[in-house]
C-alpha cells in the first residue's frame, strides 16, 4: 500500500503536530495562571463574585489624609473619585508614594472594601499616571 518512506514521513508530521499542539497548550496554560487583572475600586464594588485567591491589581489615586504608617504596615485608601477601597500593605513603600498621586497595588481582595497588597507600584515621576488608572478615571467622569 504505502511505502516505508511515506509512513515514516506521516509519522514525523503527526509527531511534529502533536508536539506543537502540546507546546501551545502549555504556553496558554502557564499564561492563564500568571495573568493579573487590573480593577478600579468601582469595578471591585460592582463585582458579582469575589475570589480571595486570585491576585489582582487595584489602581486609582491615594486619598488625601488617608495614609497611616505603623511599625509593620501601611494602611491607605485608593479612590477612583467615586468609590474607595482600604489597602493594607506590609513592607517598604516606594519613595514616590504619596497622597493625591496615582498608585497601583497588587494583591488579594478580602472583601469589597478591603484589600491586602503584596506589592505597591508607584515607581514613576510625579506627573505619571498608569494608563489603566487614567482610563478608569476618564470612564468614571
Amino acid at each position: 500500500m504505502y511505502g516505508k518512506k511515506v509512513k515514516l514521513r506521516a509519522f514525523f508530521l503527526l509527531l511534529i503536530f502533536f508536539v506543537l499542539a502540546l507546546s501551545i497548550f502549555l504556553i496558554f496554560k502557564s499564561l492563564e495562571e500568571n495573568v493579573i487583572y487590573f480593577k478600579s475600586p468601582t469595578e471591585i464594588k460592582n463585582l458579582s463574585e469575589l475570589s480571595d485567591n486570585n491576585k489582582i491589581r487595584v489602581g486609582g489615586m491615594v486619598k488625601i489624609n488617608s495614609i497611616k504608617i505603623n511599625d509593620k504596615e501601611v494602611i491607605f485608601i485608593i479612590t477612583d473619585l467615586k468609590n474607595e477601597i482600604i489597602v493594607n500593605f506590609q513592607g517598604s513603600i516606594p519613595n514616590l508614594f504619596e497622597e493625591g498621586k496615582g498608585v497601583v497595588a497588587e494583591g488579594f481582595i478580602k472583601d469589597r472594601k478591603y484589600f491586602n497588597a503584596t506589592k505597591i507600584l508607584a515607581k514613576h515621576d510625579e506627573n505619571y499616571m498608569p494608563p489603566e488608572v487614567k482610563e478608569a478615571l476618564k470612564d468614571d467622569e
